[in-house]
Order: structure tokens, then C-alpha cells, then sequence
């Protein structure tokens, strides 16, 4: 054969090579998508300090609004949740149920909480939270990741599936560092942009960024992942958002964009959003009731606020107590018949801050 022919035959062949992978490229489709509401069952998860509101409800309704947006809006794509009533679904299983599905993305949820016994300042502790899964560099993490993992604690044969970790024992945690996640960087890309529309006048005004962390959840799936810590239980202006209907389908919306965005760049698409226009301040508005004012900080139990928990604004040289903090004045209304029980004198206020 000569020269000429042999360099006819070798373009032939590999333009034949590169055939499939053209044609894999251009077939790349984010197929299907898992929404992993966390807790559930016997598992309440985070709880208010009211005892009134369970994070394994908040986190399943906006798992719920989350599948339903995107089913609506991305078609052609397949929706799964680990969970889509109140049942206990072990760590282990949720990444499970993932891997068996062949899903491309992994979108966990949950809501943070603040141990306000142990921290002076747990009533600014709020915002939300993306993680991805790694080695925690951030000691402040710490409680997060050992209550979320802690769940295996009500699992059977727990030290079996996971090879006798301890979630309560910070050297248990050594053995992440040595773990390899291939889809570590894309998890992170799609955590930046939860994270960033979250943020696009969301329901919370704070962001405490992209984390890594070891979360069992994450540990075992075979895709993108990430766990979305949506605001904290223990602030009573996140809880506002997270008891409030509007609030918890703005969560759900600002996750589906951030989804939406990920499949665009995944599949190579050009996608057009609405833009996020600026709205009145309306997030910062709360609803209290008012039952008395002192010129003494009270402490949380002291007898004098009658078993209510109540916030101390500060006023000049007073202290206001308000109890039932809500963004919908109809929920703190409901509540002033009972509050009027045990203070005669409480009246509804409305709360700027």
C-alpha cells in the first residue's frame, strides 16, 4: 500500500474512532434526579424550641415543592425522592436508591440548628448551608455533622454497614481524609450555584458559603451530591421562613433555578430565566405578640415569662418580650387568645429588624 492510500486508511479509521464520542457528547442528557428529604418516622430530625415544628416535616414539604417544580418545568426529566411521607429511610439506603436509579444529581435537604445550651450566641446563628462531601477543615462544623450522622444511631446493625464508624467519636472522622469522591467537582460547581441563587433575594439573608463536610448521605452515592442545610430551626427569623407557606416554596424555587441552571451547562444548552427582580424588604417584616418589658435581661426560664420562650429586643433602656415571631400576621394572631391567658395585657406588634 502506498503512502498515500496508508494515509487515507488512518484518516478512515479514525474518523471512525471519534464517531461515538461525538455522538455520546451530543446525547449527554441529565436524565434523572434524586431529592433526598432528610429524617423522617421516629427520626424528627431538628426541633423548634417550641416542640411545635419538626425538621423532617419543613425538610419533606420542600422536597415535595422541589420534585413538583421541576417536574413541571424540566419535563424530561425523571424525579425520584428518597422518601415522600413521614418514614424512617436509613443513610445507607437514600445513597442506595440513588445508585440503583443510575441518577445524574443528588440534591439532599435539611435544616440546621444551633445547641443553645452550650452557645451564648445562638440567636444569631443563621442562614444556610450547601455542603459537598470531603474533610471538614472547620472544627465549627463539627455539631452539624455529627447530629446529621448520628441518625445511623436508630438504624440496625449500624457498625456493620458502616464499617463500625462512630459518629459521636471525632477520630472516626480520620478515615474520610482518606477517601477519593471522582464527582467531587462537579458536586462543588452545582453547591456554587445553589448557593449563589439561593442567595438572589432568597428567602435568607445569609450565607455561610459551600462546605465540605463527611456526611454519610453523601459518602456512598455514586453522583454529583450535595446537602442543603436550609436555615436554622433555633433562629427565630429562619424559623419564620420555615413555618411560613410563601417561605418554604421560595426554598424549593431557588433550588429548582439552581437545578435548571446545572442541566443548561451539563447538556450544553442555552437557557433563558426570568430575572430575580428586587422586591420590597418584605423578609425582614416579623409578627409578635408583646407580652411585657422590663428594664432586666431575663434569662430563657426564668419564671417571670411564665414557660413562654420569648425574644428580648432591646429598646432604649428596656427590654421587649415577644413570643409567637411569625412572617404571616394570621399565624401570631391565632396564637394571642393563649398567650392572653397567662398576659392579660399582650398585644400583637409588628417587628423590623
Amino acid at each position: 500500500m502506498d503512502g498515500m492510500n496508508t494515509r487515507k486508511l488512518l484518516v478512515l479509521v479514525l474518523s471512525c474512532l471519534c464517531l461515538p464520542l461525538f455522538s455520546q457528547e451530543a446525547a449527554l442528557k441529565l436524565r434523572t434526579v434524586v431529592i433526598d428529604p432528610g429524617h423522617g418516622g421516629h427520626d424528627a430530625g431538628c426541633v423548634s424550641r417550641d416542640r411545635q415544628t419538626k425538621e423532617k416535616d419543613l425538610v419533606l414539604d420542600i422536597g415535595k415543592r422541589l420534585a413538583e417544580k421541576i417536574r413541571r418545568e424540566c419535563p424530561d426529566v425523571k424525579v425520584i425522592m428518597t422518601r415522600s411521607d413521614d418514614r424512617f429511610i436509613e443513610l445507607y439506603d437514600r445513597a442506595k436508591i440513588a445508585n440503583k436509579a443510575n441518577a445524574n444529581l443528588f440534591i439532599s435537604i435539611h435544616v440546621d440548628a444551633v445547641d443553645t445550651r452550650r452557645n451564648p450566641n445562638w440567636r444569631t446563628v443563621n442562614g444556610y448551608t450547601v455542603y459537598t462531601m470531603g474533610e471538614s477543615k472547620n472544627n465549627a462544623n463539627m455539631e452539624t455533622i455529627k447530629r446529621e450522622n448520628s441518625v445511623i444511631l436508630l438504624e440496625d446493625d449500624y457498625t456493620t454497614k458502616y464499617q463500625g464508624f462512630d459518629p459521636n467519636d471525632t477520630e472516626s472522622y480520620i478515615f474520610f481524609s482518606l477517601m477519593q469522591n471522582a464527582n467531587q467537582e462537579q458536586s462543588v460547581h452545582f453547591g456554587e450555584i445553589v448557593s449563589r441563587e439561593m442567595g438572589k433575594n432568597g428567602p435568607f439573608r445569609h450565607s455561610k458559603g459551600i462546605r465540605q463536610a463527611p456526611f454519610l448521605v453523601l459518602w456512598r452515592t455514586a453522583m454529583p451530591s450535595v446537602l442543603v442545610e436550609c436555615g436554622y430551626i433555633t433562629s427565630e427569623g429562619d424559623l419564620a421562613v420555615l413555618r411560613a407557606e410563601e417561605g418554604r416554596d421560595k426554598i424549593a424555587a431557588r433550588l429548582c433555578r439552581g437545578f435548571r441552571i446545572y442541566k443548561a451547562e451539563y447538556e450544553g444548552t442555552k437557557l433563558e430565566l426570568e430575572e430575580i427582580k428586587p422586591e420590597a424588604d418584605t423578609a425582614a417584616v416579623r409578627y409578635g405578640i408583646q407580652i411585657m418589658a422590663s428594664g432586666k435581661r431575663l434569662r430563657e426560664g426564668d419564671p417571670a415569662l411564665k414557660g413562654l420562650s420569648a425574644q428580648a429586643v432591646p429598646s432604649g433602656v428596656l427590654y421587649k418580650y415577644i413570643v409567637s415571631v411569625s412572617t404571616e400576621l394570621s399565624t401570631t394572631r391565632a396564637d394571642l387568645p393563649s398567650v392572653k391567658k397567662k398576659f392579660p395585657d399582650a398585644f400583637l406588634v409588628k417587628m423590623d429588624f
